[in-house]
């Protein structure tokens, strides 16, 4: 479930640079949110190990 938000972020992070539409940080504000949903399913999956 993380994973697919992790990449759906990513991509609309993606999408917003290259459509080059001028949201100012919303597109850094996407990138960060995916960055760390990523970073927290990274750290629950060593618990679970």
């Amino acid at each position: 479930m993380l994973w697919t938000i992790t990449i759906i972020l990513f991509l609309l992070w993606v999408v917003g640079l290259v459509s080059g539409a001028a949201l100012g940080s919303w597109i850094h504000i996407l990138l960060v949110l995916a960055i760390i949903v990523l970073i927290f399913n990274l750290l629950q999956g060593r618990r679970a190990l």
